[in-house]
């Protein structure tokens, strides 16, 4: 089954970064966002991986044209130029990299992809949003209700940290703790094919606005209620707690 990341956007609130690289490539551990997130859905034996490029897209492309060479002992014969790799890593993953506009939205991209994506069930995620769901689990979710897209709603971190007293003294204290109230678009998508009838205007379709919106008036549109760990890399600050997180060993996202 195909996965489709989105990792073509600007990253505008996170421009200390996406000023040199594009967001999907901000690195957390020493590898890219983009690297987690595939190796979640990899972990789960999806290994079929589309990437609708834009902003800096040579990059993206860049780093997986190098990956063996950087992430492998080599030996070079400087006689005639041969390369032995000596792989650290096995990754039998493929990873199909497709231009989509600079200035094309979330919806166009994934219409862009719509001749690779026509026949089956594909996946579909963000290329900045971390998460402990359980990929299995969610795509049998999907098969059981039979309706175009899965969305997996979770619960965004609260604005303010909260704090629980004991008369005046505060006995507990929590910035910013992930249950907020409400529910919001995650991302880690399952949809089927129908969903690219609705991404109607283009480059120009936002795939949050009219088409999630129409595909939840016409009943297709179903929750997958995930209460676990999920982060998105919106800002620096959100770079910054993912990298603390690895660095302590409390990455939760980390199943492999």
């Amino acid at each position: 089954m195909k996965v489709v990341i989105l990792a073509g956007g600007l990253g505008t609130r996170i421009a200390e970064e996406t000023s040199v690289i594009p967001k999907p490539m901000v690195e957390i551990g020493g590898q890219p966002i983009l690297f987690h997130i595939m190796r979640i859905y990899a972990h789960y034996g999806f290994k079929e991986f589309i990437l609708p490029l834009g902003y800096k897209g040579k990059v993206i492309k860049d780093y997986f044209i190098n990956f063996n060479p950087v992430n492998s002992d080599i030996d070079v014969n400087l006689m005639n130029g041969n390369i032995d790799y000596h792989s650290k890593h096995s990754f039998d993953w493929s990873v199909r990299m497709v231009d989509t506009g600079l200035n094309t939205l979330t919806g166009g991209r994934v219409n862009r992809l719509a001749e690779i994506l026509k026949h089956e069930t594909f996946m579909l995620t963000y290329g900045d949003g971390v998460s402990d769901v359980n990929i299995s689990e969610l795509l049998k979710f999907h098969k059981a209700h039979g309706k175009l897209v899965t969305m997996t709603a979770v619960r965004p971190p609260a604005r303010f940290g909260t704090m629980c007293f004991n008369g005046d003294k505060v006995i507990e204290f929590k910035e910013k703790p992930q249950t907020g109230e409400g529910w919001i678009n995650g991302g880690f998508f399952v949809c089927e094919p129908g969903i690219l009838d609705y991404l109607c205007d283009g480059d120009k379709t936002v795939l949050e606005t009219t088409p999630l919106e129409k595909l939840a008036k016409d009943g297709e549109l179903v929750a997958y209620k995930h209460e676990g760990f999920w982060k998105c890399m919106d800002t620096l600050r959100d770079k910054i707690q993912l990298c603390d997180m690895w660095d302590k060993g409390n990455a939760v996202w980390k199943k492999w």
